[in-house]
């Protein structure tokens, strides 16, 4: 358990920001399998969601259920906070994450994500106007920098924390590494030695047993799950049971109505524009549970409608029914 101001994050594992991802409709299908302790929205402009219609935007749509909830912001001028962070307010978010670690170029370009570790002073005032504006939780997502540089990083580090960042989640890779290469969990300990904060570790976890040898590497706090809890949405799940001793009820995994529960509520929440492209993204992802998944997910990919994903998918499943779930 992680207690930071007055949220408590139980058990310790965490949702990541993936882009495309974690909107309302797979945080909801999470929330039913159990074992998330925080749900996390997709990244969010913080020049644009003042302006965002909660009614209607794919990144800010939820129900009651998702809680508790924290809200990315990418953010690389300090003037677009304090309207951003009332914005959060008023949707009844419970923490605020700041994006320091995302390495695509036209993030960094735009000066946001891993762009903003490159000038310490302008990110101190950031996080200080972040901090002066809100009494939440406020947590940031950094990389381990552009090389490994221990001086460097230990300064970012304890900088964040005397701003008042309450809890420092690191992707264990540097920033040009791909998520091919095996995360660097031990240097995750390094800043835990360093922070007397909440120190969460994020970057190739994608079994219980990932999730043992990483804490046993990192000694952190708890684990964020991105990548592995989109190929099998039951992880958290498993590593809560497992490796948390959370009491859950037993699951009965039913990839086939995981699924096709998951394009029902695309259909009930999203306008017709936006089902099409997230029900791809997470197709994608689920797919590898299966040992010919490609064909699911080229499949979908190649469809023009929901409703032939629909249909396509039916057919995937019918032919697949005795396929083994993949770890």
């Amino acid at each position: 358990m992680i207690e930071i101001r007055n949220l408590c994050i139980n058990p310790p594992l965490l949702l990541a920001p993936m882009a495309g991802l974690t909107h309302s409709v797979f945080r909801s299908l999470l929330m039913q399998l159990g074992g998330v302790g925080l749900l996390s929205t997709e990244m969010l402009s913080a020049r644009r969601l003042p302006m965002e219609n909660a009614a209607v935007s794919p990144f800010l749509v939820s129900t009651e259920e998702e809680h508790p909830l924290s809200y990315q912001l990418l953010v690389a001028d300090k003037s677009h906070l304090a309207a951003a962070i009332d914005r959060v307010h008023q949707l009844g978010g419970d923490a605020i994450d700041l994006n320091l670690g995302c390495p695509a170029p036209q993030v960094r370009n735009f000066g946001g994500g891993s762009k903003l570790v490159d000038d310490t002073d302008h990110l101190r005032q950031l996080v200080a106007e972040a901090r002066a504006h809100t009494s939440l939780p406020l947590t940031a997502k950094i990389r381990l920098g552009d090389q490994l540089d221990e001086a460097r990083l230990k300064s970012l580090c304890r900088m964040l924390e005397g701003e008042g960042i309450d809890l420092l989640t690191v992707h264990a890779r540097l920033r040009k590494e791909p998520f091919s290469r095996k995360p660097r969990w031990e240097w995750v300990g390094k800043v835990k030695k360093w922070l007397s904060i909440p120190v969460v570790t994020n970057g190739g976890i994608f079994s219980v047993e990932d999730g043992r040898r990483c804490l046993e590497l990192s000694g952190a706090d708890g684990l964020m799950l991105g990548r592995g809890a989109a190929i099998r949405p039951w992880l958290f799940h498993e590593i809560a049971s497992e490796l948390y001793g959370v009491n859950l009820p037993l699951l009965d995994v039913d990839r086939p109505a995981f699924y096709f529960y998951f394009v029902d509520q695309l259909e009930k929440r999203f306008r017709p524009e936006r089902r099409l492209g997230r029900l791809k993204e997470f197709t994608h992802y689920f797919s590898k549970t299966y040992p010919f998944g490609l064909r699911l997910a080229s499949a979908v990919q190649t469809s023009s409608s929901v409703e032939e994903a629909r249909e396509r998918a039916g057919i995937f499943f019918a032919r697949s029914s005795s396929q083994p779930i993949l770890a």
